[in-house]
């Protein structure tokens, strides 16, 4: 323990969050306690307290990580392509790869969103969390502008209920595909790609003024 005393506190922190990430998986968050953690992590409960005041904190980082992922994936897409169906299908790509990288934190998705940042106990990292959901949401805007001003997307659009509607039905495909994978293929015939391919095309014909075949 003398060598992991002087490693800096981020190391100890993300040695933490880690062995946390990975009980949250496997037990749920509500099953998972501080003592679970902190034998998880290799540290007593008492020095888990030094690094984290509550489990909602290590939750808060690994929720803070992960919609940073989110964003870095969401903006790669859009800056790789001009045509608006492109950049569309670059972001339902970076979805998926969030979906497969973070299933736990992908599923959150769709959860309440905090906006109560003076009430005691909230984390600090529920701030950045939202302030970060927000720019991925202004990403998206901007997505959705360019596409009507190139006259590709419907000019009809409104946006911020398109942007919650476009959340809402690209993350649903995505974990109906990932929690029905096998049946998927029994009933239609259609591996997870092929079924993600016909509903993401479904979702962009909903939105684009192009007439096209499915």
């Amino acid at each position: 323990m003398g060598r992991r005393k002087k490693e800096p506190r981020s190391v100890h922190r993300e040695n933490i969050a880690s062995a946390a990430s990975a009980l949250f998986l496997e037990k749920g968050i509500a099953a998972t306690s501080m003592d679970d953690i902190a034998r998880a992590a290799g540290y007593s409960k008492a020095t888990l307290y030094v690094y984290f005041e509550n489990k909602e904190e290590i939750v808060s980082i690994l929720v803070l990580n992960s919609m940073k992922k989110l964003y870095d994936y969401i903006s790669s897409a859009l800056a790789q392509h001009e045509s608006t169906e492109a950049r569309y299908r670059l972001i339902c790509r970076g979805l998926v790869q969030y979906q497969e990288e973070f299933p736990f934190y992908f599923r959150m998705l769709l959860d309440k969103i905090n906006i109560d940042f003076e009430s005691r106990g909230c984390p600090p990292e529920e701030k950045e969390i939202y302030h970060i959901g927000e720019e991925i949401n202004e990403k998206i805007k901007d997505f959705l502008l360019s596409g009507m001003e190139q006259g590709e997307l419907r000019s009809d659009l409104e946006i911020m209920p398109a942007i919650f509607n476009f959340w809402g039905m690209l993350s649903g495909i995505i974990q109906l595909a990932a929690k029905k994978e096998e049946y998927i293929k029994k009933s239609m015939g259609l591996s997870k790609k092929q079924f993600l391919e016909y509903g993401f095309s479904l979702v962009y014909h909903s939105i684009t003024t192009k007439e096209r075949e499915l």
